[in-house]
């Protein structure tokens, strides 16, 4: 087996992401990992969305939104990180922009990513139906193994559903 040096550890900075972060950090241990990248892809929809809006005359731009996303999510990933047990020198946090799914792909190929840790549920089910899943496009195209972490609380419904079936 593959030694697994570098872990890629997707984040949407959604309630399930604490969680995410400590699977990560406990498999990074455990496998003695020299590097844990975790990543956040701002979605270009969102930020096309805000040009949009200041094109209509209001007081936002693209590069500002985008600016507070970045601020906002350095914050939460330094509190999440803050009882964690793992060199912070072996952490590295990248924050960009694209289409979320394709942006994760390249980034995982370019830096020859080991392993992928990622939850599967980021937002509602109804959103999901909609929007489509980024977890769903990189476990159906990434040549990098996928680590699919569970939530307790989503771990108990899946149970629930497999023993009512």
């Amino acid at each position: 087996m593959k030694q697994i040096k570098k872990i890629m550890v997707p984040l949407a900075f959604s309630p399930y992401s604490q969680g995410i972060v400590n699977y990560a950090i406990e498999l990074a241990t455990a496998v003695d990992a020299d590097q844990i990248l975790f990543i956040s892809v701002v979605n270009q929809r969102d930020v096309d969305a805000v040009q949009t809006i200041t094109s209509y005359g209001y007081e936002v731009d693209g590069d500002h939104y985008v600016q507070e996303i970045e601020k906002t999510r350095v914050a939460a990933l330094d509190e999440m990180l803050e009882n964690v047990d793992f060199p912070e020198e072996k952490m590295k946090l990248l924050i960009t922009v694209g289409k979320p799914a394709d942006k994760l792909l390249k980034y995982a190929v370019r830096e020859e990513v080991d392993m992928i840790v990622m939850g599967v549920k980021a937002k509602s089910e109804i959103v999901h139906a909609f929007t489509g899943s980024v977890a769903e496009k990189l476990f159906r195209r990434s040549p990098i193994t996928i680590v699919s972490y569970r939530e307790e609380s989503i771990a108990g419904k899946l149970r629930e559903r497999v023993l009512k079936a």
